[in-house]
C-alpha cells in the first residue's frame, strides 16, 4: 500500500497528550479521551465530545479505583501508560492500544472505521448532548470471545455473533468479554445497543449515551476474573441453606398444597432445603402479601418449614396493578418508571377479580426512593410478621410488553441510557433492605442481572426455556458464559420450563440428565411449567414436579443425585467461599484451570466444578457412553470406576441412564459413589 502522505492522510485529528492526575488525556477537534488506572493491570478509558468528560454516569464499577504501582510518561505526542502486566499506550491521533507488557505483544487495538472518517470512536448526535456511540476494535482471525451473560444461541465462543445489550427473559445481557488473547474487557455502560464480533472487527454500540467508558485487564482468565470481581464488586458468601435442593413448580395454589409437599418429601426421607411459593399467591399484582383465601396462616406455614428444616422463597415482581393499593401513592410520588409518550404503563398482565387483564406499571428500581417503598411493603408483608428472609425476583428485566427502551424515562436517566441497570438495582433494593433490617444473609433469585448484580446476593437463573435435549445443551455454554461474566450464583429450570409431561418416558429421560446436571450447578433447582398446564390467570396451575412425580425408574435415580448434592455440600461451599474471596466462579470453562491446553478452550459440553471434579452431562436422547476430553497436564480418575487417565486426550466411557462422567483430578477425593 502507498505510504507516501495524501490528502486522506490530512483527516485524521493530531491531538495534544498530556499527564493529568496520574492519568493520560489525549485531547482533539473537540474530543477528550482519558486513560488512567483502575486496579492492578487494570486501565479505564472513558472519551466524550463536546465537553469534559462526566463523573458519575451510571456503571459497573464500585466506587473509586483500587491501588497499585503505575506509570505515566509522553513524548513525540504520545502517550503510554503502564500499570502492571498491561500498557496502554495512545497516538498523536488519539488511536489507542493495549499490549502485554511482559513482552510487547498485542491484545487489542483500536482500528478506524475508514482512512477519512469516521475514526475508532464514532459520536453520532441524539440531541442534548446524547449520542449514538461506537467503539471500534480490530478483529484477529485467531481470537476466541467469551462472556457477555446468558443468551440462548447455544455458542460459547461467540466470535462471529451479534449479540444485543438488553435484557430479555431468557437473555441476559452484562457487557464483559474474555479473549483468548489475554484480556478481559467490561463495556462500562448500561445503555441499550449491541456488540458485533464480526471477522472484520469488533464494535461495541451504545443507542444513545453521553460518552465512551470501558475497563481492560490482562492476564491469564483466572487472574483476570478475579480482578474484575474485585472492581465490579464480588458476591457474598452463599449461606448453607442455599447450597442445598430447591423445590418449585409453576404453581403451588395454596398453603396446604406447598405444606404437602414439603411434608411428603420428609415422609420419604428425602433431603429438602427450599420451596418456594410462586406468583399469584398475592392480593393483587405489587401489594406484595399473602391472599388469605390461599394462604391462611403464613406464620404457621413458616413455623412449619422450619421445624423441618425448610426455607421458604416467595416470588416478588416489580409490576404493580392498578388494583392494588400501592398503585395510587406510588403514581403520585413518581415511583413508577416514567415514559415519554403515553400513559405510566408497561405490560399487560391478569390480576385477581378482573376478567380481562390490566395495564401494569413498574416500580424504578434506580430511584431510591421507590427501592425504599418496595422493600418497606415487602418488609411489612414478609419479613416482619413471618420471618421470610429470601425472595424470587421475577420479571425484572423489567419484562416489558412492548418492549419500548426509548418510551421508558428512569430516575437514572432515559430508557436508552440506563436500561441494563434494572435487574441489578431491584436486587439491590432487597440487599440493601435486608441489611437495614439486621439480616445478614442475602439471596435473592433473578430472571436477569447486569454487571455488579453479584454484589447484592443476586443469583440469576436461565429463564423460561424449552425442555428438551438441545434447549438443555444450550444452557452448558449459557452457564460458563455467565459465570466468565461475573455471576458465581446460577442455575436452570431442572427439567426446563415450558412444558415436559411427567407420563412420557423421553421426558422422563430428559428430566433424569437434566437432573444430573443440575445437582452439580452451583446451584439445583427443580422448576418447570409441566403438562397439562392451564391458561395464564390467577387460578392457573402445571402438572406435578416433585421427584416422585416421573415414575418409580425416575425417582431412584433422582433421589440419588439428592444425596449426591447432600454428600457435595462442603465442596459446593468451598467454591462458594472461592467465589466470595476471590472471584473465581464455581462453574468453570476447562481453560479458566488449563488456559495451555488450546482444545480447552473449544469445549462448550463440559465444565469443572471447582478445581477437582470435570462433569460431563450427557445431552443426547438414548446414550448410553460418552467422550470427554481430559485437560492436559493433570491426571483424570473416574468417581464411577476408579480408572485413571493421563490428561491431554478425549477417553470414551460409559454413562447408563443412571451416571453422569465424572472425573477427579490428580487423586482428589470427593464422596461421588457414597
Amino acid at each position: 500500500m502507498d505510504q507516501s502522505p495524501s490528502l486522506a492522510q490530512s483527516s485524521p485529528t493530531v491531538g495534544t497528550v498530556r499527564e493529568c492526575d496520574g492519568a493520560l488525556e489525549w485531547s482533539g477537534r473537540q474530543e477528550t479521551v482519558r486513560i488512567e488506572p483502575w486496579g492492578p493491570d487494570a486501565v479505564r478509558i472513558r472519551a466524550r465530545i463536546g465537553g469534559p468528560l462526566l463523573d458519575g454516569l451510571p456503571g459497573a464499577l464500585t466506587d473509586g479505583p483500587p491501588g497499585g504501582s503505575f506509570s505515566v510518561k509522553t513524548e513525540q505526542g504520545a502517550g503510554v501508560l503502564v500499570n502492571g502486566a498491561i500498557t496502554a499506550e495512545i497516538g498523536a491521533e488519539g488511536l489507542l492500544r493495549f499490549t502485554a507488557t511482559e513482552d510487547g505483544r498485542e491484545l487489542l487495538a483500536e482500528e478506524r472505521a475508514h482512512f477519512w472518517w469516521p475514526g475508532s470512536r464514532l459520536y453520532t448526535p441524539n440531541g442534548n448532548g446524547y449520542h449514538r456511540l461506537e467503539q471500534r476494535f480490530a478483529a484477529y482471525d485467531d481470537e476466541k470471545l467469551y462472556g457477555l451473560g446468558q443468551h440462548q444461541h447455544g455458542l460459547f465462543d461467540q466470535k462471529g455473533a451479534v449479540v444485543d445489550l438488553i435484557q430479555r427473559n431468557a437473555e441476559v445481557g452484562i457487557p464483559v468479554l474474555t479473549s483468548s488473547r489475554g484480556y478481559t474487557l467490561l463495556w462500562n455502560n448500561p445503555a441499550i445497543g449491541r456488540v458485533e464480533l464480526a471477522r472484520t472487527g469488533t464494535r461495541w454500540v451504545a443507542d444513545s449515551a453521553r460518552q465512551i467508558d470501558y475497563w481492560i485487564t490482562a492476564g491469564a482468565p483466572a487472574a483476570a476474573q478475579q480482578r474484575y470481581a474485585a472492581v465490579t464488586g464480588r458476591t457474598p458468601m452463599l449461606p448453607e441453606w442455599a447450597a442445598g435442593f430447591w423445590q418449585c413448580k409453576l404453581r403451588y395454589r395454596t398453603q396446604e398444597e406447598l405444606l404437602s409437599v414439603a411434608r411428603e418429601y420428609k415422609r420419604r426421607g428425602l433431603p429438602l432445603d427450599v420451596i418456594v411459593c410462586d406468583f399469584f399467591h398475592w392480593t393483587h399484582l405489587g401489594e406484595w402479601k399473602f391472599d388469605p383465601a390461599e394462604w391462611p396462616d403464613p406464620a404457621a406455614m413458616v413455623g412449619e418449614l422450619e421445624e423441618l428444616g425448610i426455607r421458604l422463597v416467595v416470588s416478588v415482581w416489580p409490576s404493580v396493578s392498578p388494583l392494588s393499593e400501592n398503585h395510587r401513592p406510588m403514581e403520585q410520588r413518581g415511583y413508577f418508571i416514567g415514559t415519554e409518550y403515553g400513559p405510566t404503563a408497561h405490560a399487560d398482565w391478569p390480576d385477581k377479580e378482573v376478567a380481562e387483564p390490566v395495564q401494569v406499571a413498574f416500580y424504578d428500581a434506580t430511584n431510591p426512593a421507590a427501592r425504599d417503598f418496595v422493600w418497606s411493603r415487602v418488609r411489612e408483608n414478609y419479613l416482619e410478621p413471618y420471618g421470610i428472609r429470601s425472595f424470587w425476583l421475577d420479571a425484572c428485566e423489567p419484562e416489558l410488553k412492548p418492549g419500548f427502551s426509548a418510551n421508558l424515562r428512569y430516575h437514572a436517566g432515559p430508557g436508552l441510557e440506563v436500561g441494563n441497570l434494572y435487574p441489578r438495582e431491584n436486587a439491590r433494593t432487597f440487599y440493601e433492605g435486608m441489611l437495614a433490617a439486621g439480616e445478614k444473609e442475602v439471596v435473592t433469585l433473578n430472571r436477569s442481572a447486569w454487571a455488579g448484580s453479584q454484589r447484592y446476593g443476586a443469583a440469576l437463573w436461565s429463564g423460561d426455556i424449552g425442555t428438551d435435549f438441545a434447549t438443555m445443551r444450550r444452557q452448558i455454554a449459557a452457564g460458563l458464559n455467565t459465570a466468565l461474566s461475573g455471576i458465581p450464583w446460577w442455575n436452570t429450570d431442572i427439567g426446563g420450563f415450558h412444558g415436559g409431561d411427567p407420563e412420557d418416558e423421553a421426558y422422563r429421560e430428559v428430566m433424569i440428565r437434566w437432573f444430573q446436571f443440575g445437582a452439580l450447578s452451583p446451584l439445583m433447582r427443580l422448576h418447570g411449567f409441566r403438562d397439562p398446564g392451564m391458561p395464564l390467570g390467577p387460578s392457573m396451575t402445571g402438572g406435578p414436579n416433585e421427584v416422585w412425580s416421573y415414575g418409580e425408574r425416575a425417582e431412584e435415580v433422582l433421589s440419588w443425585y439428592l444425596g449426591l448434592r447432600e454428600r457435595l455440600k462442603p465442596y459446593v461451599l468451598e467454591q462458594m467461599r472461592a467465589a466470595h474471596e476471590e472471584g473465581l466462579p464455581p462453574m468453570r470453562p476447562l481453560f479458566l484451570e488449563f488456559p495451555d491446553d488450546e482444545r480447552a478452550w473449544e469445549i462448550a459440553d463440559t465444565y469443572l466444578f471447582g478445581p477437582d471434579l470435570l462433569v460431563a452431562p450427557v445431552l443426547e436422547a438414548g446414550a448410553t457412553s460418552r467422550a470427554v476430553h481430559l485437560p492436559a497436564g493433570v491426571r483424570w480418575t473416574d468417581a464411577w470406576t476408579g480408572e485413571e487417565y493421563e490428561g491431554g486426550r478425549t477417553v470414551t466411557v460409559d454413562a447408563p441412564l443412571e451416571r453422569i462422567p465424572l472425573f477427579l483430578r490428580d487423586g482428589a477425593e470427593l464422596p461421588i459413589t457414597g
